[in-house]
């Protein structure tokens, strides 16, 4: 059973950075293409940014591109999410999720989901 886990969550200033961890256990890390996801309060969740099991792929939203950047370890079984020059408009929960094969866009195309971690940027 695959089992997502979410940390690094936390208050920031505008301007400020965070770095997001998610370690996936249960499974093989190394096999699943993993992606960020974001939820702000009363909208649907929404992609971030998603990466391929051999780190061959990468693709982010056009809200985030030049800000945040996604990185795996798969021998620590650890996806990572940093992100820079934070905004108000960048607060949500933020939820890692893991698909088979391929990368994927839609919160359908994954199986396997976090429970989220906050974070919360303030002007």
């Amino acid at each position: 059973q695959v089992q997502l886990t979410e940390s690094g969550g936390q208050l920031v200033q505008a301007g400020g950075s965070l770095n997001l961890s998610c370690t996936l256990s249960g499974r093989a890390f190394s096999s699943y293409a993993m992606a960020w996801f974001r939820q702000a309060p009363g909208k649907e969740r929404e992609f971030t940014a998603a990466i391929t099991w051999d780190i061959d792929n990468v693709k982010y939203a056009d809200s985030v591109k030049g800000r945040f950047a996604i990185s795996r370890d798969n021998g620590k079984n650890t996806l990572y999410l940093q992100m820079n020059s934070l905004k108000p408009e960048d607060t949500a929960v933020y939820y890692c999720a893991a698909r088979w094969t391929g990368l994927g866009y839609t919160v359908g195309d994954y199986v396997h989901w976090g429970q989220g971690t906050q974070v919360t940027v303030s002007s």
